[in-house]
């Protein structure tokens, strides 16, 4: 496995400020587009005046920017740094490129959470609470089936889709079971994802799982590279690896369900982030993790205003990700870059 070292010196440090600065930059962007276009100077306006500033900007744009805009963008920039995160944990802990945030059946779970708690008319955030459960219900079962002592990568990973497919059958049984008028195209539509839910409460209620499982991930960054080897490799080098390869499983799970939770099932970000940022930084962690973090928010910030501009009605944003990242993955593929086992 090949990896390319940190980049060193004053270039680490302007890439570090880069990966700050982008999804800022993303998100002032995406303020400013939808049915209602806004100019620069009106959505600095409304940022002022929320700052108290004297900016005179109308109710109207306050309202588009704060209730409409931001909590979308906020929760666009959260589900893509997390599932990226995730997504680039799963790819170094089972040395496998095409492993993803769903390889132990944490979306699946969450997702048949999600559409069960919709059968029983919960609210919106007994949908979020009863999904982030059943998500970590998933991966306590995956590894209860598969995850043992001296037991290798591969059972593990089969599990994960054992109990992803268990997942899927009762979320099939959920549909057939509820009323076609009311209930069914309400978790059809759900399951496809979009930010069309966002707001402040479930934000506050999803996004302290993802911001920490991104801040134990970072911290541990440098330890990640060590992820892929053998526990005598490992713990050569001083690490106990079982205890990394918790943490490590706890926080993907953690991100990937409380995302699953908040906006629905969300396609390739997972994939194909870590594999773009891995063509430019390689197998290094301690680069290739802030990269997937900044990137994938901006693909999901850039993907969520296509998704609510390009069309009278909006686009479930899966289906976006889908339409954008396999022809990418495949032609990845093709030259032969990104993450060679």
């Amino acid at each position: 496995m090949k990896t390319k070292l940190k980049v060193p010196g004053r270039a680490g440090a302007l890439w570090t400020v880069l990966f700050f600065l982008l999804p800022v930059l993303c998100g002032l962007f995406s303020l400013c587009i939808g049915r209602m276009s806004l100019s620069p100077a009106d959505v600095a306006a409304a940022i002022g005046a929320k700052l108290g500033m004297d900016t005179g900007v109308s109710p109207q744009t306050a309202t588009v920017v704060w209730s409409m805009r931001m909590p979308r963008i906020l929760l666009s920039a959260l589900v893509g740094a997390g599932l990226s995160a995730a997504g680039c944990a799963f790819q170094s802990l089972f040395a496998n490129p095409l492993a993803t945030p769903d390889t132990l059946g944490v979306a699946s779970g969450a997702s048949f959470g999600a559409v069960l708690a919709l059968l029983f008319g919960f609210g919106l955030v007994g949908v979020q609470l009863t999904a982030l459960g059943f998500g970590l219900a998933a991966v306590g079962l995956t590894e209860l089936a598969g995850w043992k002592r001296n037991t290798s990568r591969t059972t593990v990973v089969l599990a994960g889709i054992m109990i992803g497919s268990l997942f899927s059958a009762l979320i099939s049984l959920v549909k057939y079971t509820a009323d076609t008028e009311s209930q069914l195209p309400a978790i059809t539509y759900w399951l496809m994802g979009g930010m069309q839910n966002a707001g402040y409460q479930n934000l506050v209620l999803g996004a302290p799982l993802i911001v920490l499982g991104i801040i134990v991930l970072m911290l541990l960054r440098w330890r990640l590279n060590l992820l892929p080897l053998s526990d005598d490799e490992a713990r050569t080098a001083g690490v106990n690896i079982r205890a990394l390869r918790t943490v490590t499983v706890l926080c993907a799970t953690a991100m990937t369900a409380s995302c699953v939770s908040m906006c629905g099932q969300v396609g390739w970000v997972g994939l194909l982030v870590p594999h773009i940022c891995r063509m430019k930084f390689g197998n290094n962690h301690l680069s290739l993790l802030p990269a997937s973090v900044s990137i994938g928010a901006c693909f999901l910030i850039l993907v969520d205003t296509a998704a609510r501009s390009v069309t009278a009605s909006e686009i479930p944003i899966s289906i976006l990700t889908a339409i954008l990242g396999a022809p990418f993955f495949l032609i990845l593929m093709r030259r032969g870059k990104g993450w060679s086992l």
